[in-house]
C-alpha cells in the first residue's frame, strides 16, 4: 500500500515538474511610481535573450528613465545616467555591440509596447540596452491617413494598426523603424504617472526615475498566464514541493 501511495506521489510530483512551462518570458521593473510587469516576444529572440542577459547581471537596476515625453514614450537603459549629475545630457550610453534589427509588421507600437532604441543606421540595428515603452495617444482613422502621407512614405496601416491605433493608442509613425520586442501586462498606469513628470528642455525629469530590474521566477510566470486567463494561480502543496525540484530557468 505504502509503495503505491508512494508511486502516486511521485507520478503527480513528476507531472508538475516536467508539464509546466511558461510561454512566453517575463520582467518585472520597479520604480519610485509602480511595478510594470512587461512580457518579451519570442518572434524577436535576439532582442529577447540580450534583455534577459542584461537583467540577470543587474545592468538596469539604479538606471534612470532619462527621456520622458507625454503621449509619446518613457525610455531608459542608458548606463550613463546611474552617477548622472542633475541636468545632465544622456542618452549615449550602452554596450559596444547592437542588436541586429527584427522589426517585424505584425508587431507595432500600441501603448505599452516595448521597443528599442537605436542611432540613425541604415541596417535599423537596436540599442543593446536604451529600450522605450509607449504611451502614445489615440488616433482618428483620418489622422492616420495624413501619417500614412506625410510620416510613412505612403505605407499603409494595416486593418490590425488601424483597430488598435484608433481604440488602444499608440505611436504608429514608429513603425517600421524600431524592433519592437515585448508589451505591457501590468501597469499602465505607472508608465502614465512616469510620462506625466516634468522634465528639462531634453526631456530628462526633473526628479530622477530609477528602474529596477528583474526576471520573474518560473512559477511566478506560469500563475501570471494562468491569471491572464482567467485561472487561478497554482501554490500548493504540490506545486511547492515540484518547484524544489525543478529548475526556475525557463
Amino acid at each position: 500500500m505504502k509503495r503505491i501511495v508512494l508511486s502516486l506521489f511521485f507520478c503527480a510530483l513528476s507531472i508538475v515538474v516536467f508539464a509546466a512551462k511558461p510561454a512566453f518570458k517575463y520582467v518585472r521593473i520597479q520604480t519610485d511610481k509602480g511595478v510594470v510587469v512587461l512580457k518579451l516576444y519570442n518572434e524577436t529572440p535576439k532582442h529577447r535573450d540580450n534583455f534577459i542577459k542584461l537583467v540577470k547581471e543587474n545592468y538596469f537596476d539604479s538606471l534612470l528613465f532619462h527621456r520622458v515625453i507625454q503621449n509619446f514614450m518613457i525610455q531608459g537603459g542608458d548606463p550613463d545616467s546611474k552617477n548622472a549629475k542633475s541636468g545632465q545630457l544622456l542618452g549615449d550610453g550602452g554596450p559596444s555591440y547592437t542588436i541586429p534589427s527584427e522589426i517585424q509588421s505584425g508587431l507595432f507600437h500600441k501603448k505599452g509596447a516595448l521597443g528599442a532604441a537605436r542611432d540613425d543606421n541604415p541596417a535599423k540595428a537596436s540599442s543593446a540596452s536604451q529600450f522605450y515603452i509607449v504611451q502614445g495617444k489615440k488616433f482618428t482613422n483620418a489622422g492616420l491617413d495624413s501619417l500614412e502621407t506625410l510620416r510613412m512614405k505612403g505605407v499603409k496601416f494595416t486593418e490590425a494598426q488601424r483597430t488598435t491605433y484608433t481604440t488602444v493608442g499608440g505611436t504608429p509613425h514608429l513603425d517600421g523603424n524600431y524592433t519592437v520586442f515585448g508589451e505591457l501586462v501590468n501597469g499602465t498606469e505607472v508608465i502614465d504617472a512616469i510620462a506625466a513628470v516634468k522634465t528639462d528642455k531634453n526631456d530628462r525629469p526633473l526628479t530622477d526615475e530609477r528602474m529596477y530590474v528583474k526576471l520573474l521566477t518560473k512559477r511566478e510566470a506560469i500563475n501570471l498566464e494562468r491569471e491572464l486567463k482567467g485561472l487561478k494561480p497554482q501554490n500548493g502543496f504540490f506545486t511547492k514541493i515540484a518547484d524544489l525540484f525543478s529548475s526556475q530557468n525557463y
